[in-house]
């Protein structure tokens, strides 16, 4: 039941203790650590100030806030409506918090908020009134130090899809008022930082997939389910039982051909035995993301053309965690796992051959990129590697450090997936090309409709190698020893 504003007495019997007071078990952030963060990045910025904004306020309400991983990187400050700056000279930070505070009345609501007096001891940076930002940037701007900004967006995927933000509309006034002030885009340096994992971010990270390993035995353990949601309730059930703040995406449980869609997260359809349920689903812990997908059979046993696919699939898994080793080259292990998955896929007669072209129904330049027009693409239009951290798709070091190589302190998934369906023959341009394919592979094709079979696990670079940290049953027989287990339950 949600609360009406006027109900304030109810309220005084609810606990408004300061984030500071709640006590927190396992592992965390120390405020040296945040610390030699900021220094890292002014480090990068040799010179300037930098801007950032936390997130805001829900203004729907009655939902949890949670921080953009960027500013929580920098502060470990998971509270709304904040910002930091940074002055960097001679690559020497100094940082202030600017608060927003809660009258008297709101807090009885919402909880009390850092506060000045408060914020060293918690953040290990002064703190300010948010209302006299304005006044401190003006007085920045015309200092000669360059500016540097920190979109306030949730994930750098969609980043460039943003210009409404509070963050940028700032920076357009900051423009407008000093035009000859440089404002440059400070997530690139963030995101460089961040790129390599510290001793206490890898324990974070491994709680966040542990947790999400056991929400995935669990709904593996669930007895006839008849709809996704209930898988999807397993597994963020046991996420929560376990600690997790939050999925660290929507959970995606598609069962049959919803299971070739690769961001389904409707999870509202009936699954029936004798389908496949891609299941990708990752627990965050205190801002920390897992990521891990199964594929499962409804019935707790594979079909010879699903295991067939789960094998090809497992195989091209295998060979990219071989390749995936410090000083390895990240796009030699994804090639690796390509070149597995294309020769399964002709031996299997799903496509003609492993070098046979076709014409995409997107635009591609196939003389320019040849590999790009390769028909095993068709079934498998994904890339098999992203880093986890604060967010589901965080930097790794060889992006940052633009060498392209595995390095200690990197957190990733390796994530090769094949979905087989007609309608992906169906979408294809009218093309001579096109036309001899489809006519060869159709009825192949019909034999595996509608399964799509994706194994995401998540790793750690150390310096003993490469460490597979989601330890979920993956390999056909083990999944199927677990699926027996289930206590089949008649309607």
């Amino acid at each position: 039941m949600r609360v009406a504003a006027r109900a304030v007495a109810t309220l005084l019997f609810v606990s408004v203790l300061p984030g500071a007071a709640r006590a927190q078990n396992g592992p965390g952030v120390s405020l040296g650590e945040l610390a030699a963060r900021r220094a890292a990045l002014a480090a990068r910025l040799e010179n300037g100030v930098l801007l950032a904004f936390g997130g805001r306020a829900l203004v729907h309400d009655f939902t949890t806030f949670y921080q953009l991983p960027g500013f929580r990187y920098l502060t470990e400050l998971n509270e709304p409506d904040h910002a930091l700056v940074m002055v960097v000279k001679d690559r020497v930070p100094q940082s202030t918090l600017f608060l927003t505070p809660l009258d008297a009345r709101t807090a009885f609501y919402y909880g009390q908020r850092l506060d000045s007096a408060s914020s060293v001891a918690r953040t290990g940076m002064p703190a300010r009134s948010f209302s006299a930002l304005a006044g401190v940037l003006d007085s920045l701007a015309t200092s000669g130090l360059p500016f540097y900004h920190l979109p306030d967006v949730e994930t750098t995927d969609f980043s460039r899809l943003d210009t409404l933000t509070r963050g940028q509309e700032a920076v357009k006034s900051l423009a407008r008022r000093y035009p000859s002030l440089r404002i440059s885009n400070a997530m690139p340096h963030v995101l460089a930082v961040r790129a390599k994992k510290s001793d206490a971010e890898l324990a974070l990270i491994r709680k966040a997939v542990e947790i999400s390993a056991e929400g995935h035995r669990a709904a593996m353990l669930t007895a006839n389910p008849q709809h996704e949601y209930e898988l999807r309730a397993a597994l963020e059930y046991e996420f929560t039982r376990r600690g997790a703040e939050r999925p660290a995406y929507g959970s995606i449980v598609g069962s049959g051909y919803n299971g070739t869609t690769l961001h389904y997260m409707k999870d509202s359809d009936p699954v029936r035995p004798g389908d496949l349920v891609v299941m990708d689903a990752g627990a965050e812990y205190r801002g920390y993301a897992a990521d891990i997908t199964r594929t499962i059979p409804v019935s707790g046993t594979y079909t010879k053309e699903q295991r067939q696919l789960y094998q090809l699939v497992r195989d091209a898994q295998a060979i990219a965690e071989r390749m995936s080793q410090p000083g390895m080259s990240i796009r030699a292990a994804a090639d690796s796992s390509v070149a597995v998955r294309t020769r399964g896929l002709a031996a299997l007669g799903l496509i003609e051959s492993d070098t046979a072209s076709y014409d995409p129904p997107w635009r591609v330049d196939c003389a320019a990129t040849p590999a790009s027009c390769r028909q095993a693409n068709l079934w498998m239009i994904h890339g098999i590697t992203h880093g986890i951290g604060l967010a589901v798709h965080d930097p790794l070091q060889g992006d940052a450090r633009r060498d392209g190589v595995f390095h200690v302190g990197d957190a990733f998934t390796i994530e090769p997936g094949i979905y087989v369906s007609t309608r992906a023959l169906d979408v294809l341009p009218d093309t001579p090309r096109n036309r001899r394919f489809k006519a060869a592979v159709l009825e192949t094709v019909k034999q595996y409709q509608n399964t799509g079979v994706r194994i995401e696990d998540d790793y750690l670079i150390t310096d003993k190698g490469l460490e597979w940290i989601s330890r979920v049953p993956r390999e056909i027989d083990e999944i199927e020893a677990l699926m027996k287990r289930r206590r089949v339950i008649q309607p």
